[in-house]
């Protein structure tokens, strides 16, 4: 038998060994049909969490962080604030955990972004990939505002940025 094509996916992400593929597919119970393909397709990002830093080239070039207090700044150099756990929850819509502070990244409905110890569809936005390859982050319980840093660090209002604005363009860093 040969290795369906969806795990060559699976084994590039490190799940699987080629001899794991194998066994898999030669065991009775691992059968694909194009139902399962289209559902694996459409699931095989969730539960997959990236560890990166969202890094902003705006003023003098910022990481976003999430401070314990629930605060969310823009940083110049690395700290243990600014790594992010980039977990998806949907098919383009993540959340964005502070590893350090253990609070997720939320939107509020004024477009104000602020650290939440519990996980609510505030913490939910799209991820669109731009262009220029820079990310944009838009609320997903909030359509229309987006994440941003100011040239001096300090998070603007969501309400008040459009995807066109390099201070909502993030490129997410190992």
């Amino acid at each position: 038998k040969e290795i369906h094509p969806s795990l060559f996916t699976l084994i590039d992400l490190g799940y699987f060994s080629i001899r794991n593929a194998r066994s898999l597919v030669h065991s009775s119970s691992f059968t694909l049909n194009k139902r399962e393909d289209a559902e694996r397709d459409g699931q095989y990002l969730l539960g997959i969490k990236r560890l990166r830093r969202l890094y902003c080239n705006v003023g003098i070039g910022f990481h976003i962080q999430v401070l314990p207090n629930g605060k969310i700044t823009g940083v110049h150099n690395e700290n243990k604030y600014s790594l992010l756990e980039i977990s998806p929850v949907e098919r383009g819509v993540v959340t964005l955990y502070g590893v350090s502070s253990g609070l997720f990244i939320a939107m509020s409905d004024k477009g104000k972004l602020y650290g939440s110890g519990s996980y609510r569809d505030d913490c939910k936005f799209k991820e669109n990939l731009l262009a220029n390859n820079y990310n944009v982050y838009e609320s997903a319980s909030h359509p229309g505002m987006y994440i941003a840093l100011s040239k001096i660090g300090k998070t603007k209002r969501g309400n008040r940025v459009t995807p066109t604005m390099t201070m909502t363009h993030f490129l997410p860093r190992t």
